[in-house]
């Protein structure tokens, strides 16, 4: 588990892929000291496993669901990558629930600056915009954001600038692809409210009735 507080920016220094998937090494700089083999880091908020340490250079291997159903395979050398450790039972919770499982891509729209502050605009599909609230918590490459601002297109997200610092949204420009995970909480309720209702079929007063209400 993870809390979407990114620890350090690190540094694609080779990939790896093929049909089935492939592997990624990335310089994850400070983060090796306290990183051993088989531990978690979510990468731009995929988790992934250490299956090879080299000095300040970790290796994860990445399967082909992950390359298809995340921007992971999109990375080369030289890109710049969100790199969080995965949560210590004792830790601080800095952000929310993050699981480092993407749901889905989004596209940035609009990059507006406000002063210090970055107002960034995604379009997204409706699966994903479904799951997110105004307000409410998502992890966009990792990071642990709020949303300000949420239509049926998409939402948008106000960056402060130590995020603008220490993320890759310090670059994030028109028209790129970025991964999403919607927040955990949003998503069960949103299963136990189509179960209970029925998939698109609404919630009724005569649905309302057969549950006792």
């Amino acid at each position: 588990m993870f809390t979407g507080i990114i620890e350090y920016s690190g540094v694609v220094r080779s990939v790896r892929f093929g049909a089935t998937g492939g592997a990624i090494s990335v310089d994850i700089g400070p983060l090796a000291g306290g990183t051993k083999l088989g531990d978690s880091i979510a990468v731009n908020g995929v988790c992934l496993t250490v299956s090879k340490l080299t000095s300040a250079v970790a290796d994860f291997d990445v399967s082909g669901e992950t390359v298809s159903k995340s921007s992971i395979g999109k990375v080369t050398g030289g890109s710049a990558v969100n790199l969080e450790r995965a949560m210590l039972a004792g830790g601080r919770f800095g952000g929310h629930i993050v699981q480092g499982h993407v749901d889905g891509l989004a596209k940035i729209a609009a990059v507006e600056k406000k002063g210090d502050f970055v107002e960034i605009r995604f379009e997204a599909s409706s699966e994903l915009l479904s799951e997110i609230v105004a307000k409410g918590s998502v992890a966009i490459d990792g990071i642990s954001l709020t949303v300000a601002k949420l239509d049926n297109k998409g939402f948008a997200v106000a960056v402060i600038p130590v995020t603008l610092q220490e993320t890759t949204l310090r670059s994030a420009k028109t028209g790129d692809i970025v991964n999403i995970e919607t927040d955990i909480i949003c998503k069960t309720i949103k299963r136990q409210l189509e179960q209970m209702t029925g998939a698109g079929k609404g919630l009724t007063m005569d649905k309302l009735r057969e549950l006792g209400f």
